[in-house]
């Protein structure tokens, strides 16, 4: 009877064993175990996808011609550098024969509303810089400056020419400018 017994006994000893002692260890501790190892390769992963990537684009980067990037940066440059701004709209005026009177630089403040598809100060790229410029000149002049705008190598808008007339041929200009600068 005992030969029958000792197994029965086994049997129910391993069961009980499991189910009191394996079964939540493994379902418990070892279980957060493996979650917690598998966000780890999972974050491992992404890091390891994030450093190809990066080492993708420094490649690209680096196959543009430092030329093009120098005439990226001219066109569409990292701050707003008002000085340098001024000094090159008044050499522009000297050479088309126009005089300025003032330049005020003031942030471009035009509020986008919510509703509406158009990107924000807060996620736009893109910042903006109005130039209020009072000048006196001949028409010819304007013109002449105008032209030497649009062929510089800086973005901007002439948003805005206001003429008050004069009996001379020489006139008053207010020119409002927009220049664009990324964030």
């Amino acid at each position: 009877m005992t030969s029958r017994l000792l197994p029965f006994l086994s049997l129910m000893l391993a069961v009980g064993i499991f189910f009191a002692y394996v079964n939540p260890l493994w379902n418990g501790k070892i279980a957060e175990q493996r979650a917690a190892i598998a966000q780890d390769d999972q974050a491992l992963a992404s890091a390891k996808r994030y450093v190809e990537r990066e080492n993708q684009l420094a490649t690209a980067k680096n196959a543009i011609d430092p030329a093009a990037l120098d005439r990226l940066k001219a066109f569409l440059p990292d701050s707003v550098n008002n000085i340098g701004l001024i000094l090159d709209l008044n050499a522009l005026a000297a050479r088309s024969g126009l005089s300025l009177s003032s330049i005020d630089v003031t942030k471009n403040t035009a509020a986008v509303p919510a509703e509406s598809s158009l990107p924000n100060a807060a996620t736009d790229p893109i910042g903006t810089v109005d130039l209020k410029i009072s000048a006196v000149g001949s028409y010819k002049a304007l013109q002449s400056f105008l032209i030497g705008a649009e062929l510089s190598e800086r973005l901007l808008d002439v948003r805005d020419i206001t003429v008050q007339n004069s009996a001379n041929g020489v006139y008053t200009y207010q020119i409002t400018i927009r220049l664009y600068w990324l964030r």
